[in-house]
């Protein structure tokens, strides 16, 4: 067996600190405790070597303050339209247009709130033999109806860093197990509608997925949000599901 590396070390050491972190967050100062079920289907369109598309659905359910079922209301449903430009093995730059019917979002508020997104990320690979640990940046533009029915602009930045292992080979491909965890920090510009707080919440994610081939995969996660509000902070426990059909169509029309 080899010895571990500097890197590897101070890999190890960020995700115990993060952990840390975040754990602490949740055991101080919650007022309000929410659980949410989140699932996305993904497709992905291959176009060239560099270029790549993407349409995610998304629909998100979630509990109340007098109800602890997380299936008690239909909060969020989402589309987005991505693009994906690889720069080389390490980088890759996207894009993304979405529409959000947000309708009854306890971190919003108990009212319908219609939003338009935009966004620019890019995404760091650090590419290892056995595991492949990411970081993320992303700058979000949200247009978002408040309670008095105006449109206000909020400007998101988020970071994540993300662990992804597959477990029982050393790349992923049809039933290959992978083990993925990551957290996520977001800020924000102070509006009526998300709240004045700049630090807008932490993200932490740990779960699993798996390759039904090599162009069908299915992950499932536990998510668990830190959000502080002047109002009141709010922590959300939500399982989430998210299945990824890549040239779905394409592969159809082979196996044809």
């Amino acid at each position: 067996m080899q010895p571990y590396s500097i890197v590897d070390l101070s890999i190890k050491k960020l995700f115990i600190i993060l952990s840390i972190t975040v754990f602490s967050n949740y055991c101080y100062g919650q007022n309000s405790t929410y659980s949410q079920f989140w699932n996305e289907v993904q497709f992905t369109k291959m176009i060239n070597k560099k270029w790549s598309a993407e349409l995610d659905l998304t629909n998100s359910y979630s509990s109340t303050e007098s109800s602890s079922h997380m299936f008690k209301n239909n909060v969020q449903k989402s589309f987005r339209f991505w693009g994906h430009y690889n720069l080389s093995a390490k980088w890759k730059t996207s894009a993304f247009i979405a529409h959000y019917d947000n309708k009854d979002v306890p971190e919003i508020g108990q009212f319908k709130s219609p939003e338009w997104r935009f966004a620019l990320q890019g995404i760091y690979y650090f590419h290892k033999n056995e595991y492949t640990l990411s970081t993320r940046s992303r700058l979000e533009l949200r247009h978002i109806r408040n309670e008095d029915r105006d449109y206000e602009n909020v400007f998101r930045f988020r970071q994540q860093i993300k662990y992804l292992q597959p477990l029982n080979d050393k790349s992923l491909h049809k039933g290959v197990i992978y083990g993925i965890a990551s957290d996520e920090i977001f800020f924000k510009s102070g509006t009526k509608v998300t709240g004045e707080s700049f630090f807008d919440r932490n993200r932490f994610n740990i779960g699993g997925g798996y390759l039904f081939t090599d162009d069908i995969q299915l992950e499932v996660t536990y998510a668990n949000e830190y959000l502080p509000r002047k109002s009141g902070n709010q922590t959300i426990n939500a399982a989430s599901m998210t299945i990824t059909f890549n040239d779905l169509f394409k592969n159809r029309r082979k196996s044809f």
